[in-house]
């Protein structure tokens, strides 16, 4: 029995959340997404609202010109004057990304997995993608977004996901060179998706049996 994780990173509309979510399935181990916030604020004793308010500040925040926080790992305790700081919430985020990894086989979806996890000889890290047609549909038929509403938000989206992606690691979010395995959603569908990834995990690691 092998112990792997597979991190996810995804254009909005690409389908990598329902990916990773059906890879977890399909291998009978967990998948997880903002339930590592829920995680992380049960550990440090901070509001899950403000890990929340977090990501809605960096969301509503000009990236440009701001210097880069690379994660480091460094946690400060309560008594500091940082504790509830965006960087120390990201960090606490990336502890039970780590603490995950070395527990249990799961699959890490966003959240900069790839990189935390970057010194890992057991982490497969993918990144789902498509044309921009095939996301704007594939956003339509979730109902949430009409026209060009759609557009811009999934433009608004993905540019948040790089930008969050740059701040916290310094790479470029939609670089291939960052992951073991890019995939187009739109050629491949969902499950020729799955099912590349437990190939790729069978041609490295020899099994699709997880621990």
């Amino acid at each position: 029995m092998e112990r792997v994780i597979i991190t996810i990173a995804r254009q909005y509309g690409s389908g990598g959340k329902t990916i990773g979510k059906m890879l977890a399935e399909d291998l009978g181990i967990k998948a997880y997404s903002r339930e590592i916030l829920k995680i992380a604020s049960e550990e440090s004793g901070i509001s899950e609202t403000l890990f929340n308010k977090a990501d809605e500040k960096l969301k509503n925040t000009s990236f440009f010109g701001i210097k880069k926080r690379e994660y480091k790992g460094e946690l400060l305790p309560p008594e500091s004057d940082g504790f509830v700081s965006d960087q120390n919430l990201f960090n606490y985020q990336a502890k039970i990304i780590k603490d995950l990894a070395e527990a249990e086989s799961c699959v890490i979806i966003g959240r900069c997995g790839d990189y935390v996890l970057r010194d890992k000889p057991n982490v497969v890290s993918v990144f789902v993608h498509a044309s921009p047609e095939y996301c704007l549909k594939q956003a339509v038929e979730r109902g949430a977004y009409t026209g060009k509403d759609v557009e811009k938000y999934i433009q608004k989206t993905d540019k948040y996901r790089g930008d969050f992606y740059h701040y916290y690691t310094g790479r470029v979010w939609n670089d291939a060179r960052n992951y073991d395995l890019c995939l187009n959603s739109e050629k491949l569908g969902f499950e020729g998706c799955v099912e590349a990834i437990k190939a790729y995990i069978q041609v490295r690691f020899g099994t699709n049996e997880l621990a």
